[in-house]
């Protein structure tokens, strides 16, 4: 009698991720001082050696993920002189950097629930305009549905999707 079970293999193998979004994205944020600049431009520090100073970026890291940022769209350089002092820049989120407010405001929440010290975490995000209240992500259908459970959300092939031509590059 065997004992062995059929297993099937994910859906997802089907489709290419040669142009997947989130692979592109963490190009973008996936390295630890990239999130650290944000939090910072976020926070409302943005000028060079104030966000240096706050965060402790080496400054030639802090430079080059400025200019990463300010390449790809998520901030902008926006001139400044103090009197009696050259032209400098500080640097504010662009339309497309202030979308990454949940995304942040997500991880936050996952670090709050698992990374925090005992005494709880250092900054809590609250809705402003006299409510005050603690902000927090959720996750809703385009239903309206709340999801409650990772499990509750599915995949499938968008429309930008292709075929997958093979595994490890070798052709299908």
């Amino acid at each position: 009698m065997s004992t062995a079970s059929t297993v099937s293999e994910p859906a997802a193998l089907a489709w290419s991720v040669e142009n997947c979004t989130l692979g592109r994205a963490m190009a973008i944020l996936g390295e630890r001082w990239t999130v650290v600049v944000l939090r910072e431009v976020f926070l409302g520090v943005r000028r060079f050696d104030d966000i240096r100073r706050h965060s402790g970026i080496p400054r030639q890291v802090l430079s080059a993920r400025l200019a990463t940022l300010v390449e790809h769209g998520l901030l902008q350089r926006v001139p400044y002189r103090a009197e009696g002092a050259r032209t400098r820049h500080e640097y504010r989120l662009t339309a497309m950097g202030l979308e990454l407010q949940p995304i942040l405001l997500a991880i936050t929440q996952w670090g709050d629930r698992h990374l925090a010290d005992p005494d709880g975490p250092p900054i809590t995000f609250v809705h402003r305009d006299g409510c005050d209240a603690p902000v927090h992500v959720e996750v809703h259908c385009a239903a309206g549905h709340r999801i409650d459970e990772p499990r509750e959300v599915g995949s499938r092939p968008g429309p930008g999707a292709r075929p997958a031509t093979g595994r490890s590059g070798d052709p299908a």
